[in-house]
C-alpha cells in the first residue's frame, strides 16, 4: 500500500494504522464496523484497550493524510464504525471497478479491450504486500484476485477473437500456471498455441492439465478442453479468429425465453456440462395463431418436496389472491430445482408460457435492476408464469413486479424477501435439507435404482457426507455416473477425506460446493462473514446444538445471518447452523490460512 501526491509517493510500513487503512479501503464508501476493524488490526485477538487504540490509529492516519494534503475528514467517524468515501479519483481499487463497468457498456470490442487493459494496469505487485493483517489476507485477498482473474479471462477472450494469438501467449502462460483450477485459461492457452502452429505444445498442455486433474481431483477435463484435444488430434481447422463469448452482463438476456430451464437443472448440464440445453422449437399452431410455448422438461432425478410442490402449485394457479411465491434457504439446498420442477408440473395452467430469468450472473454478482428489467420477456396475452431465479434481495425484485402485470411469479433467493410478500402478498417457503429417504431417491433417480440398491448403508453414508444437500448429492452422482465401477461406499470414503474440496465438477462452477458456498460468503458484509466463520469454528459442546442470542446485540447479527440463508432459526431466541455449512466454513478458514501463509513467504 502506498500514498501518492503527484510524482511523490510513500510506501506505508507494516503497522496497525496500515492494517486499519487497508480494511477501510477494501470497502470504499461503506461503513465498516468497529468490531471488524479491531479484528483486522489485531488479528481476531483485540486487547481490552483496542477501541481506544483504534481511535489513536485513526488520528495517526489523519495526520499522515494532512502531510500529503489529503483532507483530515477522509476517514469519517459514523455510528458503529468508520467510513472512507473514496472514489475512482482517489483509490485504485475504485478506479479498477469503474473501468470494468465502463468496459461492460462499450460499443465495440476494441473499446472494451482498451478499458479492461487499462484496469489491469492498475494492479502492481502483490496485494496488501505491506499489510500485516492475517484476517485481510485470508478473506479479502482471494476475492480481489478473483476479480482480477475474471477481467483477465475476458481480455484473453477478446485478444483471441481479434486474432492476436501470439501477443496473448505471455498472459496465458502466466495465468494458466498461477490459476490452474480455472480451466478457461488453459483452454485459451491451448487454442492460442494451436492457432499459431504449435500443435505438439498444445497437446502437451492438454495432457499436463488432464493428468493433474485426474491425480489431484479425480476428475476429467471439461467439455471445452476435450473438444479442443479432439480438434487437434484430427488436425481440424478452427476457422478464423476465435469468437469471444458474450459479455457477462448480457448473458441473462437470452435466459428470458419461454420455458428455458437454467443450465444447472438440465439433464446434460446437471452432471456433465456447462452448456445450456437447447429449447425445442415451438410447435406450429393452426389458423396462423401465435406458436404455442415449448414444453418444459422436468428436473432430472428430482425427488421429495411433495408438500412444498403442492402448496406452491396451488398458490400460483389460484384464480384469486396474490400469485407470488418465494422459495428461500441456504445455498445449494435445491431452491432452483424445486422452482423449475414445480413450473414443469403446472405449465399447463399457463398457456402464454413459462419464463425463467436468472437474476445473478455466473460469477455470483447480481444484475442491476435496469439489466433485469431489460431482460424481462415482452408482455403478452394470456396467463403466464415468470421464475425469477436467485434474487439477491428485495431491492432487486420489488421494482420488477409492477412490470409483470397479472403474471404468476415464483422467486428463489437465499433471503426471505419479507418485503416482497409484505407489499404484494403471497407465501414464503424456507427449505431445509432433504430427508434421508429423499436423498436416497435423488441418488437413485440420477445414478439408477439398481446400482444404488446394491449397498443401502453406503448410500446413506454418502448422503450424510453430502450433508443431505441436493447440490452436493448431484455432484456425487456425477462422479458415480462417470465411473461405473466405483461403489457408493468407495465414493463416500473418498469424499469424506475432504468433503468440501472434492465436491466439485471442474467443468461447471455451478456444480462446485466451494464455488457456490464461496459466492454466498462473498455476498455477506465483512461483519456477517466474520460472525458466520466464528460461529462455525466454535469448539464448545453446544456448537452443533441450538445457538442462543445474548443481550449484547448478537441477536441482531444472528437474525441477519438467518436472512442471508447461512443460519436457521428455531424457537424464539434459538438458532442452528446446517452441519454441512459448518464443515464448509471450517474448510474455508483452513484453506485461506494456508493461502495467507504461502503469500507471506
Amino acid at each position: 500500500m502506498s500514498i501518492a501526491r503527484g510524482p511523490e509517493s510513500a510506501v506505508l510500513k507494516p503497522s496497525k494504522p496500515t492494517s486499519l487503512l487497508a480494511a477501510l479501503l477494501l470497502h470504499p464508501g461503506a461503513v465498516v464496523s468497529t468490531g471488524y476493524l479491531m479484528r483486522a488490526v489485531w488479528d481476531e485477538e483485540p486487547p481490552a484497550t483496542a477501541r481506544a487504540s483504534l481511535q489513536t490509529c485513526v488520528l495517526r492516519l489523519r495526520r499522515l493524510f494532512a502531510a500529503y494534503d489529503i483532507s483530515a475528514t477522509t476517514i469519517e467517524a459514523v455510528p458503529g464504525g468508520y467510513r472512507m468515501p473514496n472514489g475512482p479519483g482517489t483509490l485504485d481499487l475504485a478506479q479498477f471497478r469503474s473501468l470494468v463497468e465502463l468496459a461492460s457498456s462499450a460499443t465495440d470490442a476494441a473499446e472494451e479491450l482498451y478499458r479492461l487493459r487499462e484496469s489491469l494496469a492498475l494492479w502492481r505487485g502483490p496485494l496488501l504486500a505491506n499489510v500485516a493483517s492475517r484476517l485481510l489476507h485470508r478473506d479479502a485477498v482471494p476475492m480481489l484476485e478473483q476479480e482480477r482473474l475474471r477481467v483477465l479471462e475476458r481480455v484473453c477472450d477478446l485478444e483471441l477473437a481479434a486474432g492476436n494469438c501470439h501477443q496473448v501467449l505471455v498472459d496465458l502462460y502466466e495465468s494458466a500456471r498461477s490459476a490452474p483450477v480455472r480451466e478457461r485459461f488453459t483452454e485459451q492457452l491451448i487454442e492460442a498455441l494451436y492457432r499459431t502452429g504449435r500443435q505438439a505444445e498444445a497437446l502437451a498442455e492438454y495432457r499436463t492439465v488432464r493428468d493433474r486433474l485426474r491425480d489431484e481431483l479425480g476428475i476429467d477435463p471439461g467439455p471445452g478442453l476435450r473438444r479442443l484435444e479432439l480438434a487437434i488430434l484430427r488436425a481440424e481447422d478452427l476457422g478464423g479468429p476465435a469468437t469471444a463469448p458474450a459479455r457477462t452482463a448480457a448473458l441473462p438476456l437470452a435466459a428470458a425465453r419461454p420455458a428455458a430451464l437454467p443450465p444447472a437443472a438440465t439433464p446434460s448440464a446437471a452432471l456433465t456440462s456447462a452448456t445450456p440445453a437447447p429449447v425445442r422449437p415451438a410447435p406450429a399452431s393452426p389458423s396462423g395463431a401465435p406458436p404455442l410455448p415449448p414444453a418444459l422438461p422436468s428436473v432430472p432425478g428430482f425427488a421429495g418436496r411433495e408438500t412444498e410442490r403442492a402448496a406452491i402449485a396451488a398458490r400460483l394457479t389460484s384464480e384469486t389472491g396474490p400469485r407470488v411465491v418465494v422459495i428461500s434457504g441456504a445455498p445449494g439446498i435445491g431452491k432452483s430445482a424445486l422452482a423449475h420442477q414445480t413450473a414443469h408440473d403446472i405449465q399447463h395452467a399457463f398457456p402464454a408460457g413459462v419464463f425463467t430469468l436468472p437474476l445473478t450472473r455466473p460469477d455470483g454478482t447480481p444484475l442491476t435492476v435496469d439489466e433485469a428489467r431489460a431482460a424481462l420477456p415482452p408482455a403478452g396475452t394470456g396467463r403466464r408464469l415468470l421464475v425469477l431465479d436467485d434474487a439477491a434481495g428485495a431491492w432487486q425484485t420489488l421494482p420488477l413486479l409492477p412490470d409483470l402485470g397479472d403474471a404468476a411469479v415464483l422467486v428463489t433467493s437465499r433471503r426471505g424477501l419479507a418485503a416482497v410478500v409484505a407489499t404484494h402478498g403471497g407465501a414464503v417457503h424456507r427449505l431445509d435439507v432433504l430427508r434421508p429417504a429423499e436423498a436416497h431417491a435423488l441418488l437413485a433417480g440420477l445414478v439408477g435404482a439398481d446400482r444404488i440398491a446394491q449397498d443401502c448403508p453406503a448410500t446413506r453414508e454418502l448422503a450424510t457426507v453430502c450433508g443431505h444437500f441436493p447440490l452436493a448429492l448431484r455432484i456425487a452422482a456425477g462422479r458415480l455416473l462417470t465411473r461405473p465401477r466405483l461403489s457408493a461406499a468407495d465414493c463416500a470414503a473418498w469424499l469424506a477425506e475432504d468433503p468440501v474440496g472434492r465436491l466439485a465438477l471442474a467443468e461447471d462452477p455451478r456444480l462446485s460446493v466451494p464455488e457456490v458456498f464461496g459466492q454466498a460468503l462473498t455476498r455477506l458484509t465483512p461483519e456477517l462473514r466474520d460472525a458466520f466463520l466464528r460461529l462455525a469454528g466454535a469448539d464448545t459442546d453446544t456448537a452443533r446444538g441450538p445457538l442462543a442470542a445474548r443481550d449484547d446485540g448478537s441477536g441482531h447479527v444472528l437474525e441477519q445471518l438467518v436472512e442471508t440463508g447461512m443460519l436457521e432459526d428455531g424457537p424464539p431466541g434459538l438458532y442452528r447452523m446446517h452441519d454441512f455449512l459448518r464443515v464448509y466454513a471450517r474448510w474455508h478458514v483452513r484453506a485461506h490460512h494456508t493461502a495467507a501463509a504461502v503469500s507471506l513467504h
